[in-house]
């Protein structure tokens, strides 16, 4: 399966130290150079960590007759829903209430960095999801 990352689900799982979930649900990541440049300025939190992550993540394809026409979403959002209806994704991993009700409208399958942890703890990759929520 392949999917999409958006920063504020890639963020949050960065925080509480579960990066490594997206390894066990998806076999590629992916995400558009937006996403990429929002994730790693320098002093943003997380930032090194997500670098290192995601050196090898972005993508090359272009999506720009794809591109939203939205005002209430950013650019990085915009793009990582873009580059789900080029690429044909299995997921658009996204946090965002607004961007999520977009992806929606246009057919794109959503999780969330608490979709994620759900799903871990389900599969038993993970005792308990509080410690991360707490994060």
């Amino acid at each position: 399966m392949i999917a999409v990352a958006d920063s504020s689900s890639l963020i949050a799982l960065s925080i509480c130290n579960r990066l490594d979930l997206l390894n066990m649900f998806f076999d590629k990541i992916v995400m558009p150079q937006a996403v990429y440049n929002e994730l790693t300025l320098n002093n943003k939190p997380e930032s090194e960590k997500l670098r290192n992550y995601l050196s090898n993540k972005i993508s090359k394809e272009n999506i720009g007759e794809y591109l939203l026409n939205d005002i209430c979403l950013g650019r990085g959002e915009l793009e990582a829903i873009a580059l789900c209806k080029v690429i044909n994704a299995d997921f658009l991993i996204i946090d965002d209430r607004l961007a999520r009700k977009d992806a929606s409208a246009n057919n794109i399958k959503i999780t969330g960095s608490l979709g994620i942890l759900l799903s871990a703890k389900k599969k038993g990759y993970i005792n308990t999801i509080k410690p991360c929520i707490e994060n």
